[in-house]
């Protein structure tokens, strides 16, 4: 988690205005607060969490990024941050789109559902993947669209968005993902991506 936190950390500009969506308990909040930035706030959907975040001094709303992004202006962060949740949500793209008029950059990571260990899983044993990133079974899984990083590339091309920054973490391991290396990181990235994104005007 803190090499997560140390990528995205350094995917932000100094003095930066952020938000992180579905900040959890805080924890991705305290860390950029130390490191990066002073100006970062919270959304999330759990009462408890929010109650959490509160109690340590953190500034977090209640909310569900599907419903009440809207309340936010256009622009108004620098950065907003989608931290391993964009596959729970029931429609990722209105997400990705709220995202990328609330912030002038988006930064998202999604678990790689194309990494090899999955498609082993899926074709040896026939049955849905449990790892580290996808810790539960089927019947209990938050998620609802699982993608893979071919995917969620092939989205943003489809909807015009342009991607600045692409990378893949393996465990320890930090690397570029680029148009040339695409297939080949589809299939051995570890299960997570950071992308910065932007909405091409047209």
């Amino acid at each position: 988690m803190k090499q997560e936190f140390k990528v995205i950390s350094q995917l932000i500009e100094e003095k930066s205005q952020a938000l992180d969506v579905g900040c959890g308990d805080g924890e991705l909040i305290e860390y950029l607060l130390k490191n990066k930035t002073k100006d970062i706030r919270g959304l999330e959907i759990s009462k408890e969490k929010v109650q959490n975040c509160l109690s340590k001094g953190l500034t977090v709303i209640e909310g569900d990024a599907e419903n009440d992004l809207k309340q936010f202006p256009d622009l108004s962060f620098d950065y907003v941050i989608l931290s391993q949740t964009l596959q729970a949500f029931l429609n990722p793209e209105i997400v990705i789109q709220e995202l990328l008029r609330v912030g002038k950059r988006a930064i998202v990571t999604i678990p790689n559902f194309g990494h090899w260990k999955v498609r082993i899983d899926l074709l040896i044993k026939g049955t849905m993947p449990v790892t580290k990133s996808l810790p539960n079974e089927w019947y209990n899984t938050p998620n609802l669209h699982m993608c893979t990083i071919q995917d969620f590339y092939n989205f943003c091309k489809k909807k015009n968005i342009k991607i600045f920054k692409s990378l893949s973490l393996n465990g320890e391991k930090i690397s570029n993902i680029n148009k040339t290396n695409l297939k080949f990181k589809n299939l051995v990235s570890a299960m997570k991506k950071k992308l910065v994104l932007k909405k091409l005007l047209v």
